[in-house]
């Protein structure tokens, strides 16, 4: 990574930090960045839109005595290298998931995502059965509206990020106070957005090149709904975890309830979007009983 690059001002204790250098012949593919910590069967953790591989910093603790964790940066984001030109639709996004699992050659892997995550898990389940075990896919951002039904500040910033002409300039100006409005409008408990957090954030947003990746997500977000139509090719046991106050809807859920019927389905009381921040215990319950199970059987 390039030297003058920052570096990340949250460490997690247990994680070290890697990196996955682009294939030949693969020109818009920049390196990425992951971490990785504990021990066992090998868990991806797939982070949210505007997020980092960070967001899991109360949950990889939690799990590292059950799994080696790997948690991705998605390309662009996070520390991954910004690649001019590059796109951040989701089948880029998940060549970068992809990626990951058979550069460091992952078998029975189970996949872990949040929001825009918890859709990439999904889809690289489908193209790569022989590698993943389970998918746990937590608050899937695959419905229209998305981050603006957080309230009226995302509907307006996320209108004038896309916005023609205005929009690279509005998408390159971040006010920590509207960014930390926004995030809470993902939280049932809103005092689960640590400042440090907020702090790490507006850094890695501040990295040059990151309002064009950061408009590029926005603009890209229908490929996200569009990918739900590789939901029934997956082969593993799917887990489907809502919060109760999610920007989902319930007609959202039920949709894919019924495009997965043999998934499992839990909702966590007053949870918003951003489940592993705020609820990082029922995460790690559900996944640490999961892996006893998968011992005993």
């Amino acid at each position: 990574m390039p030297s003058q690059e920052p570096r990340p001002t949250i460490l997690i204790p247990g994680t070290t930090s890697h990196t996955i250098v682009p294939r030949t012949g693969h020109g818009h593919e920049g390196t990425l960045r992951y971490l990785k910590a504990g021990r066992g069967a090998p868990l991806v953790l797939l982070h949210t839109v505007r997020t980092q591989a960070e967001h899991f910093r109360l949950l990889i603790p939690l799990i590292a005595d059950h799994y080696t964790v790997y948690a991705l940066d998605l390309p662009g984001m996070g520390y991954s290298e910004i690649v001019p030109g590059a796109s951040y639709d989701e089948p880029a996004m998940r060549v970068g998931v992809e990626r990951l699992l058979t550069e460091l050659d992952l078998l029975d892997v189970t996949l872990v995502g949040e929001s825009m995550g918890a859709v990439l898990a999904l889809t690289t389940a489908a193209d790569l059965p022989e590698r993943v075990r389970r998918v746990v896919a937590v608050n899937t951002y695959d419905f229209r509206g998305g981050i603006a039904r957080s309230g009226l500040l995302a509907r307006v910033v996320v209108s004038g990020v896309l916005a023609p002409v205005v929009g690279p300039v509005i998408a390159g100006v971040e006010p920590r106070p509207a960014l930390s409005k926004i995030l809470q409008g993902g939280l049932g408990d809103k005092s689960a957005l640590r400042e440090d957090y907020v702090d790490e954030l507006l850094q890695v947003g501040a990295r040059p090149g990151y309002p064009t990746v950061a408009r590029s997500v926005y603009r890209n977000l229908p490929s996200l709904i569009a990918a739900r139509s590789r939901y029934p090719g997956i082969k593993a046991p799917i887990h489907l975890v809502y919060g109760e106050k999610d920007w989902s809807r319930p007609s959202d859920r039920e949709a894919n309830k019924r495009l997965l019927p043999a998934a499992d389905f839990t909702q966590v009381p007053d949870a918003g979007h951003f489940i592993s921040l705020e609820r990082p215990h029922v995460l790690a319950d559900l996944l640490n009983a999961a892996n006893a199970a998968n011992a005993q059987a």
